[in-house]
């Protein structure tokens, strides 16, 4: 970290995570203001959270959270008692086999894209813009949250059908004639509210659904700019830089200054909210750099075989997410992906991590859908 800037900001980064970390363990833990789970499993602890979780490095005293502890109900059991008379969300993520993960939500889903909304640039995402949401729907929280960034920015959402589950479905069977047949069913429902005359400027969209969309409409003699879209918010492991490459010198016909079509990558889940990335060009081939939202989520990259080690920057190493709201509370979780450490940078000063793909232990039993 040569700029000492940068430096300063990371290190009062730093000092305000370890006392957002301080707040919210307080908060998760004390009778009157914890959840059910966290105040039932620190009667099994070895040490009392309340006084010995000072940093956020005194969350290793915990063991890594467990996805399987979110698998099935009550699910009020990870309601905070300060919230338990609040109309409660509930979106699930995973569940492609057996029971779904479940995350509760009050407010956290509007909070993370309300912050989200502060990155995009307004010349390309205009407040007041009318919006298409083209991607997983149903209980997850994507369709709700893509919502709310529309209209907290001022404009509509307009969303489609998809049931990610079916299309996990199908490939599993084999059944690709099925599969192309309902990437259609979802591209033509796009087409249809993007022709219907709703002035849709900005939209959500998955790398293969925008692909799928971009050459669907190239095939009928019209283009995303003839669409009127100028903004596109994306997300998934399938954003590669050669993806990127090819979508932003093939699909909109060059960079935002020339094609009027700005694309920003995100990584993120139900589970953390939305790491955002600075915009990839193609002076650096088109590196896509993600940055948490901190200090509400923390992504760390860790050692494979030691997952209490940080890795050196610009090395390997598996993603570990911790999220840190008063609604939700996961220490040390060690996410189905891998990637490398990225410095801090002027817009995010706290680490960050490139080159997201499915972790390689996991990768032959993990099925990317349509989506």
């Amino acid at each position: 970290m040569t700029n000492p800037n940068v430096a300063e900001a990371a290190a009062a980064a730093r000092q305000a995570l370890d006392a957002h970390t301080y707040e919210t363990v307080q908060w998760h833990f004390h009778p009157t203001t914890g959840c059910p789970f966290w105040l039932d499993y620190a009667k099994k602890l070895s040490f009392d959270p309340l006084k010995e979780v000072q940093t956020f490095a005194d969350l290793q005293k915990f063991e890594p959270f467990q996805d399987e502890w979110l698998r099935g109900g009550p699910v009020r059991r990870w309601v905070p008692q300060a919230y338990q008379d609040k109309p409660i969300y509930v979106f699930e993520t995973g569940g492609t086999t057996g029971t779904p993960k479940s995350r509760i939500a009050v407010n956290d889903f509007r909070t993370d894209y309300e912050l989200f909304s502060q990155t995009l640039p307004d010349a390309y995402f205009p407040p007041g813009a009318n919006w298409l949401m083209l991607g997983p729907s149903g209980p997850r929280r994507l369709r709700l949250a893509v919502e709310h960034l529309a209209q907290h920015r001022g404009g509509i959402s307009f969303c489609i059908d998809l049931d990610p589950r079916w299309v996990i479905k199908l490939i599993k069977q084999g059944w690709m004639e099925h599969l192309e047949a309902y990437k259609r069913h979802c591209i033509d429902q796009a087409i249809t509210i993007l022709q219907s005359g709703h002035d849709i400027r900005c939209m959500f969209a998955t790398p293969k659904l925008l692909e799928a969309l971009a050459l669907e409409l190239e095939a009928r003699g019209s283009s995303l700019q003839a669409s009127g879209i100028t903004g596109i918010f994306s997300g998934g492991t399938e954003f590669t830089p050669q993806w990127t490459r090819f979508a932003v010198e093939e699909l909109f016909g060059g960079p935002p200054e020339t094609s009027g079509i700005y694309m920003t990558p995100t990584y993120g889940n139900t589970l953390m909210g939305l790491a955002c990335s600075k915009y990839p060009t193609a002076a650096e081939d088109y590196k896509i750099s993600y940055y948490p939202p901190q200090p509400r989520a923390v992504v760390e990259v860790v050692d494979f075989d030691n997952p209490d080690t940080t890795v050196g920057y610009g090395e390997t190493g598996r993603i570990r997410l911790t999220t840190l709201t008063r609604e939700f509370f996961m220490p040390g979780f060690l996410e189905r992906d891998e990637g490398e450490r990225e410095e801090p940078c002027e817009a995010y000063p706290w680490d960050g991590v490139s080159g997201v793909r499915p972790f390689h232990e996991l990768a032959e039993a993990t099925t990317v859908g349509v989506y």
